[in-house]
């Protein structure tokens, strides 16, 4: 299953009231650099493209996928997970986010699967409302474990 990607070593869980949307995603990349998935370069890629194209990494209420082109840095695919109490604004109070996924991608097909497995997840209120409700690691492994 690829959401076995987001375990206790890629799940991380802050207030998030100290942050701002940069450093919400640099916070949620960090176990993917500490791992060896990506480099800082890819992490700094995914902030770049927000600069330059606008929030459109926020894929639902209070949902942002942060991802980039695939560059040589990436050496598997990743996914890991930032979870905020508190909103971080995505380039504006228009865009409130809680729950901040990084993708880290290979190349242009083979992390598909992930953002499928992903998708299916957070199509169910249920469970993103548990997602978005649940104050550590331990409560998201297991609303993704369901």
């Amino acid at each position: 299953m690829a959401l076995d990607l987001l375990n206790s070593e890629t799940v991380q869980v802050l207030d998030g009231d100290t942050l701002n949307w940069q450093g919400a995603i640099r916070r949620a990349a960090k176990p993917l650099v500490d791992n060896g998935t990506v480099g800082t370069d890819y992490v700094e890629a995914m902030i770049d493209v927000v600069q330059e194209k606008g929030p459109y990494i926020n894929i639902g209420p209070n949902i942002a996928l942060a991802h980039s082109r695939p560059r040589p840095s990436v050496k598997r695919i990743g996914l890991s997970l930032l979870k905020t109490n508190e909103s971080v604004d995505l380039t504006s109070k228009d865009h409130p986010v809680k729950l901040w996924f990084v993708l880290a991608a290979t190349d242009s097909t083979s992390h598909l699967k992930v953002i499928q497995e992903l998708s299916q997840v957070l199509m169910d209120s249920e469970r993103t409302n548990k997602l978005l409700a649940a104050k550590s690691v331990d409560e998201i492994l297991d609303v993704l474990k369901d």
